[in-house]
């Protein structure tokens, strides 16, 4: 039977231990699994296959927890990214821990997905709708996430963000423009049409000067 013959933590990773047995590196473990092996300790072949699956699992949870770090990921996601390194079993394991442990919910994905587009880049419903779905996203968290938005409020909020950029330019120029963008968005015309006027009648009583031709 295979034995034990070296323990040694990693240099650039010293939460883990590589594992030497019959004096060949056979696999690294995380300290928290490695802490129950021993110099000289000798292992079933059943043992070390469990050993290495155990180093397997925890690089695919290491994998997801990296992608999570940069920004909240929906599950299909992590799983997509972990399937180019991982079989399906890992992978689905992985996403099970990864979950436990509170990394993994696509409610709060959804959640902080429509109120990042809302605060920084307002879309249309239909938009958001597609940008979920298209991150595999279940219809039904979808529909919870978009309950409380309001089309022509965001519609409203994605034009008065191109103010500062439209200043000073006509009225008639102004509002193609401004039409235009709303559609990119995702909003239809009557929306982009009556969150346009919404604008105009706002900015002719604040801002009479905005327009060129004011």
């Amino acid at each position: 039977m295979p034995t034990v013959t070296r323990l040694e933590r990693q240099k650039k990773h010293p939460e883990r231990v590589n594992v030497y047995l019959d004096g060949e590196f056979a696999f690294g473990l995380p300290d928290i699994d490695a802490a129950r092996l021993s110099k000289g300790q000798t292992l079933s072949e059943a043992e070390v296959a469990l050993l290495r699956a155990q180093d397997t699992l925890a690089k695919a949870v290491d994998q997801g927890l990296r992608l999570l770090a940069s920004r909240p990921r929906s599950v299909h996601e992590v799983r997509m990214a972990l399937a180019r390194k991982h079989d399906s079993v890992v992978v689905e394991r992985a996403l099970d821990r990864l979950t436990a442990m509170g990394y993994l919910d696509d409610a709060a994905f959804a959640r902080f997905w429509v109120d990042n587009r809302t605060a920084f880049k307002p879309l249309s419903l239909r938009a958001l709708r597609y940008e979920l779905s298209s991150k595999g996203v279940p219809e039904p968290i979808i529909q919870a996430a978009l309950a409380d938005v309001t089309e022509s409020e965001t519609a409203l909020n994605a034009a008065r963000s191109q103010l500062r950029r439209w200043e000073g330019q006509t009225r008639s120029a102004f509002r193609e423009h401004l039409i235009m963008f709303l559609q990119r968005r995702g909003f239809s015309y009557s929306t982009s049409c009556e969150a346009i006027r919404t604008l105009l009648e706002q900015l002719d009583e604040e801002q009479p000067e905005f327009f060129a031709d004011a």
